[in-house]
């Protein structure tokens, strides 16, 4: 049993039921917050040190890395048990959604960059990584999460295999059409 199915395991009815058809969700959602930590680790590194005159570049790099990091998380964790495709098949389309999220992470810090020119000297460094924060990892980082979901759910990994666990679907205590229990 996982960690996060041992945590759900615990939570009181009805919250559970909800919790348990949303599951793929939540794990997709730790993925993401694992992922925003490397992308922002990343990104303000490269952005503070040697990018610092190209904030879109940074993101760029930044994006690229947590999309080889979701990849493998979410491929492994959250759609485990999701498949359908052929692996290079699928890999091809999760980078390819993730490349069309990537770019509509960025569109937002491009245009508070360089659009509303929030840049230094125009406003101060602080407002400048404020503008920045919440453009790419605020507004980015939601357009993006929920594009990637649908699409990941939709094509990537359009079919359920096998319930996370036995207790978690209604289905673990289904019967078959002669009346055994499945």
């Amino acid at each position: 049993m996982t960690i996060v199915d041992e945590a759900l395991s615990r939570v009181p009815q009805p919250f559970r039921g909800l919790l348990l058809r949303h599951r793929e969700l939540i794990k997709f959602a730790i993925v993401g917050g694992t992922t925003f930590v490397i992308d922002s680790a990343i990104f303000y590194t490269l952005k503070l040190t040697v990018l610092s005159e190209k904030p879109v570049t940074a993101k760029i790099i930044a994006g690229v890395v947590a999309v080889i990091c979701s990849y493998i998380l979410n491929r492994e964790w959250s759609f485990r048990n999701r498949g359908g495709r052929e692996r290079a098949h699928e890999a091809f389309l999760f980078f390819f959604v993730s490349g069309i999220g990537v770019v509509l992470s960025f569109i937002p810090l491009w245009i508070s960059s360089y659009v509303f020119d929030l840049r230094v000297p125009e406003v101060s460094l602080a407002t400048e990584n404020i503008a920045d924060f919440v453009s790419a990892y605020i507004i980015g980082n939601l357009l993006q999460m929920i594009f990637r979901f649908y699409c990941f759910k939709k094509f990537v990994f359009p079919e359920e295999m096998v319930p996370d666990a036995p207790w978690a679907s209604p289905a673990s205590s289904s019967t078959a059409p002669d009346g055994k229990k499945v």
